[in-house]
């Protein structure tokens, strides 16, 4: 079925629309969803080591996002090299909504939309995707990848 779309969608020239979000309705997509907001809190509490609980320390965190020159930047780093700029007092914010979530046995991963404010104020927002792997019965982070842009930041 799925080839089949993509079929049409290429004979017309056209995108295939985009994936409608999994209503979270089980425990098994809440249990993925937890290191994932409890990222976001030590973001904003400034705990780096926090952080690194719910992560592999040495997985990857991607950013592309435009330039100042207006071409794209892509940057990588390891979570603990991430780690190292995460500051208390920096008024940092993420939230997410929407998220699509897949699981496979000890897989998973998180497509969602995301905003990021600082002090109050929208700084950028994008896509976030998360991949996940349950070890010893916990999800932890093994990635996380993202697109940034400072427009239509309207959020939810």
């Amino acid at each position: 079925m799925i080839l089949l779309l993509m079929l049409l969608a290429v004979a017309q020239g056209d995108k295939l629309p985009p994936a409608n979000p999994v209503p979270l309705d089980t425990s098994a997509e809440t249990a993925v969803l937890a290191p994932i907001n409890a990222l976001f809190a030590s973001f904003e509490n400034g705990d780096a080591a926090a952080m690194l609980r719910q992560v592999y320390p040495e997985g990857r965190v991607s950013a592309i996002g435009p330039r100042r020159d207006g071409a794209q930047d892509l940057r990588q780093e390891s979570w603990t090299k991430f780690a190292e700029r995460i500051k208390p007092g920096s008024g940092f914010q993420e939230r997410i909504w929407d998220p699509a979530i897949d699981i496979d046995g000890d897989i998973a991963m998180v497509w969602a939309s995301y905003d990021v404010s600082v002090a109050g104020k929208v700084t950028n927002c994008g896509v976030d995707h998360f991949d996940l792997i349950r070890e010893g019965g916990a999800w932890k982070v093994m990635n996380l990848t993202f697109s940034s842009r400072t427009t239509g930041c309207d959020g939810k």
